[in-house]
């Protein structure tokens, strides 16, 4: 039987916690502690050394700064296995300058209160095995956090020249945290044919898992 997921819930609304926590599988997932602040977010953390935490934007206590003060005070916490504990962002907000201000500060992830049960559970699981995930509209304000503008290719290199012009094209949206039948949806391909490209792009690359490419893009500014 797999280990469920340790996860930590900070929200500053009582209730909201309760309605996440029914959304989610308890075979998957195991809810180990909350936090309805900064402060007490950073204690639990620290106490419990979770697998994720699912973290608010807009949070009382701290700097100020709500979950961007939550995660610089415990993003070099690790975990029982001693994997660092990975943040994924769950706010009511899709703005630019709150997204790129916890992507910026090491969140792996950031989707909005308008997800499904069904899809929060698949972006916790996917932020706890180290992928980067995002709410699809959001990833270009992720594009903007790390300089390029969307579709263009920051830089070239002897790697990068590999690939061909489809095959980009599925890698950054890969690397963005889409999934294949998300990246199949916004290329107007099918589901089969992003496989392919997936795994012509890591045997390009020899990169052995979608972590790899988004670390690799992430170092070429091409997210």
């Amino acid at each position: 039987m797999t280990t469920p997921i340790r996860l930590v819930l900070v929200d500053d609304h009582r209730m909201f916690r309760s309605g996440v926590k029914t959304e989610l599988d308890p075979e998957v997932t195991e809810v180990v502690g909350e936090a309805p602040d900064v402060d007490e977010a950073v204690k639990v953390i620290k106490a419990t050394r979770p697998d994720v935490v699912l973290l608010d934007v807009h949070l009382p206590g701290g700097n100020g700064n709500g979950g961007v003060d939550v995660i610089s005070a415990s993003k070099f916490v690790e975990t029982e296995a001693k994997q660092p504990v990975r943040f994924l962002a769950l706010s009511v907000s899709d703005s630019a300058e709150d997204v790129i201000a916890v992507i910026r500060a090491g969140a792996r992830g950031y989707v909005t209160k308008t997800i499904s049960g069904t899809d929060l559970m698949t972006a916790i699981r996917r932020v706890s095995e180290g992928d980067a995930v995002f709410s699809p509209r959001l990833a270009g304000f992720v594009l903007d956090a790390f300089g390029a503008a969307a579709g263009e290719i920051a830089e070239v290199d002897e790697e990068l020249d590999r690939l061909s012009a489809r095959e980009r094209e599925v890698m950054r949206l890969i690397a963005r945290g889409y999934q294949y039948k998300e990246v199949a949806k916004e290329l107007f391909i099918s589901v089969k044919t992003v496989e392919t490209h997936v795994s012509s792009v890591l045997r390009k690359l020899q990169l052995s898992s979608r972590h790899e490419l988004t670390a690799w893009a992430m170092g070429r500014r091409l997210l």
